[in-house]
């Protein structure tokens, strides 16, 4: 797990873009360590927002629901898989496309322990893993052409291999983080996901 390194093609932030990094970060953490501590549904955004030091108005302006406050910026993690995906070089095996935007994804995770508890709070709470479905299904459809111009069209089929490989690697995904908050954020989810991968694979 590491940030996303900044890249030389990226301008500079101003004083207010940090500012509003700085205030984001902050929100996130307070978010974080309410959740951990007390549930995440018996945690008020009230709460948050005074701990945070902010207006709930100022909070909601960062984020614009509570479940955002676990997962961090859903749109920027589904632009990066997508981004991911779509430069990869065209004879890569698709299994191997979906790993990178998955690897890529899980980069944006700022530290190991953060994600530890992002992911144990998901897993075991039942409105967040309602949300988290949600967001998977949405990032598979995004990602269904992307997959498809890599498959055979010659063999037919080719959406509804496409949602199958899809739906693999995301359940594989599911299931390795699954086993890395029961192992104590041992190892790198990637290396489990590979493991899942080769499981489901045969």
């Amino acid at each position: 797990m590491k940030q996303e390194a900044r890249t030389a093609k990226e301008p500079p932030t101003t004083l207010w873009d940090r500012t509003r990094q700085l205030a984001s970060r902050e929100i996130l953490e307070t978010a974080l360590r309410l959740f951990t501590e007390q549930g995440y549904d018996e945690t008020p955004i009230s709460q948050i927002a005074r701990e945070a030091g902010v207006s709930q108005r100022t909070l909601f302006r960062y984020f614009a629901a509570k479940e955002d406050l676990l997962g961090g910026d859903q749109h920027r993690f589904g632009q990066v898989l997508a981004d991911t995906v779509g430069e990869q070089p065209a004879e890569a095996d698709v299994w191997e496309v979906l790993r990178a935007g998955l690897a890529a994804v899980l980069a944006l995770h700022e530290g190991r322990d953060q994600a530890l508890e992002r992911f144990r709070l998901l897993h075991n709470t039942a409105s967040l893993r309602a949300g988290h479905l949600e967001k998977r299904l949405r990032f598979q459809e995004e990602l269904l052409p992307l997959v498809e111009a890599r498959m055979d069209s010659a063999a037919g089929g080719v959406r509804a291999r496409a949602r199958a490989v899809l739906a693999t690697a995301f359940a594989c995904l599911d299931a390795a983080s699954m086993t890395w908050v029961e192992n104590g954020g041992e190892g790198d989810i990637i290396d489990l996901y590979d493991e899942c991968l080769a499981a489901a694979r045969g």
